[in-house]
């Protein structure tokens, strides 16, 4: 970080242990917000991938949240004056599946706190790394990448494609048509607040953005969905990249392509056929 800044270093190193009993109801909430209606959940069933980030959610009281929804910071996070923060990427080992309905912890752990300089201004990048224990034993490994940005220009708004690019032979595809009723249950699920995903005046006037924004989240979600439907063995490891923003002034493609046997590669298309984000799974031989 730069000399003006150096208490941010104090965060390095912190801690934030959280408990979930993993009920069933998110994980039938969130298998309806998916329109999966063939997985059977129960109580010892395995929590798919990807679906940890809809328990061990923030409790913090309404009169602490800023005025973009998000938890003032200067608790567990660092108190970066950069009013653009974005889940930029993140990746993640799973050793052993979390249980529906048993008892689990989180630990989240500060690793790096860093400052560059990009096209549209200053960046704070904020590291985490989240452990998930059930039964005392460790079930998912996660590092998190999380980006403060100062405010830039307005983002225009995509520009569709007569056509989607031709598919590699053997990819596996689908079209997502974002909504406003999609990414409020998301926001529900993940007790987001960060009015960008719902309040499309303060989208548009206070962030500059054209629509409403696509959670960087919800976007992985959706190409691990690919993977789970498709593949038919279970994900070992899985990381992805945030490369620009989606909305929901229009579609967007997922597309799977086998690198291997083992090895998945993924992205997300904008409409006008641009990766949005990039991701990569490994499956359990």
């Amino acid at each position: 970080m730069s000399d003006e800044q150096p208490d941010y270093m104090q965060w390095m190193g912190r801690r934030e242990v959280c408990d979930d009993e993993l009920a069933l109801a998110p994980a039938l909430a969130a298998a309806a917000t998916l329109d999966d209606t063939a997985t059977q959940f129960a109580a010892g069933t395995p929590l798919p991938p990807l679906w940890q980030w809809f328990y061990f959610l923030p409790r913090a009281p309404q009169a602490e949240l800023d005025v973009d929804g998000h938890v003032r910071r200067g608790g567990f996070m660092p108190p970066i004056p950069y009013p653009r923060r974005m889940f930029a990427g993140g990746r993640m080992q799973f050793h052993r599946p979390l249980l529906i309905g048993r008892p689990a912890r989180r630990v989240a752990e500060i690793r790096q706190i860093s400052e560059k300089s990009g096209r549209t201004g200053t960046l704070a990048f904020v590291s985490l790394v989240h452990r998930f224990f059930q039964d005392e034993v460790l079930c998912i490994e996660e590092e998190q990448d999380i980006v403060y940005r100062q405010p830039g220009p307005p983002v225009a708004p995509p520009v569709p494609a007569e056509d989607w690019p031709l598919l590699p032979t053997g990819a596996w595809a689908r079209v997502v048509t974002p909504d406003p009723r999609l990414l409020f249950r998301f926001s529900a699920l993940t007790f987001n607040a960060h009015r960008i995903h719902y309040d499309r005046p303060y989208a548009r006037e206070e962030e500059g953005y054209p629509g409403l924004v696509v959670h960087g989240p919800l976007t992985a979600v959706l190409l691990m969905e690919v993977v789970r439907r498709q593949a038919g063995l279970p994900v070992r490891r899985f990381s992805f990249r945030g490369l620009a923003p989606l909305f929901d002034l229009a579609p967007f493609r997922l597309v799977c392509t086998r690198s291997d046997e083992q090895r998945l590669a993924l992205v997300a298309q904008a409409a006008d056929g641009s990766a949005a984000m990039s991701a990569e799974a490994e499956l359990a031989p």
